[in-house]
């Protein structure tokens, strides 16, 4: 596979200043737009670039693991909100759990009378707001002993603007600099281009924001069929680009 030339914390900010024709200036090691103001929003627009990007192509370089205990005679398991963007699937002592409606488990495992190693879970809502600091999942059965949960799901990946330092600026490279410089510059224009225009619809120039979407959209398709491919999930669940001629059945 080819390398794309990746970016730097440095060669980002001069992509964005050839684009839109602003001089760059270097202090201490790290490029910076000349333009004070719209320098002050690259970490913004680094924001709005890299979580437009790994919520469009749902990368799979941002799947983790992480181990939780579930303590016995409980259904509930508790997992602190921030570990995860979104979650795929909980194993208890290396087994599966299956997912299901938490109508399911009220009705049937509503008890602690027969309690057992947890076969199904489902999502019990929970959030970072008064207190709540938890995602928490509804196990089915009661546990009858602690066990050990496996939760595998997705987080955001590491942002480019924390290389924003002297010596990480001109050397270090995150996933998506690396492998999807042409989207990060393009959704990062996206922004800038906005910002400029004050985000206001009868203000904007219509055709400077656009001429950007519409380069991110040309190059989403492309990012989204090769991620497909990474996830066997192209054509007939392979990892081969879709056909011309002829598309097998999946």
């Amino acid at each position: 596979m080819t390398t794309p030339t990746p970016l730097t914390y440095n060669a980002y900010v001069t992509a964005l200043g050839a684009l839109g024709v602003y001089d760059v200036t270097t202090v201490n090691g790290v490029n910076h737009l000349a333009d004070p103001v719209l320098d002050t929003i690259i970490p913004s627009a680094l924001d709005y670039a890299e979580g437009r990007i790994a919520r469009d192509l749902d990368l799979s370089q941002s799947l983790t693991t992480g181990s939780y205990t579930v303590s016995g005679n409980t259904n509930v398991l508790p997992v602190p909100v921030g570990d995860f963007v979104t979650i795929q699937t909980i194993a208890v002592n290396g087994v599966p759990l299956l997912p299901v409606s938490k109508e399911f488990l009220q009705n049937v495992y509503g008890t602690n009378a027969n309690p057992g190693a947890p076969v199904y879970f489902a999502p019990y809502g929970g959030d970072s707001s008064g207190g709540n600091t938890s995602q928490n999942f509804l196990l089915g059965p009661y546990t009858d002993t602690s066990y050990t949960a496996s939760v595998t799901g997705t987080v955001r990946l590491p942002s480019l603007a924390t290389n924003a330092t002297q010596s990480l600026a001109g050397s270090a490279t995150t996933f998506i600099s690396t492998w999807l410089p042409d989207l990060l510059v393009m959704a990062s224009m996206i922004y800038v281009s906005l910002y400029q225009r004050n985000f206001g619809a009868a203000s904007n120039d219509p055709e400077m924001p656009g001429s950007y979407e519409s380069q991110y959209e040309i190059l989403l398709k492309g990012a989204m069929v090769e991620e497909a491919r990474r996830k066997f999930q192209a054509s007939a669940w392979s990892s081969m680009s879709p056909p011309l001629v002829a598309t097998p059945t999946r």
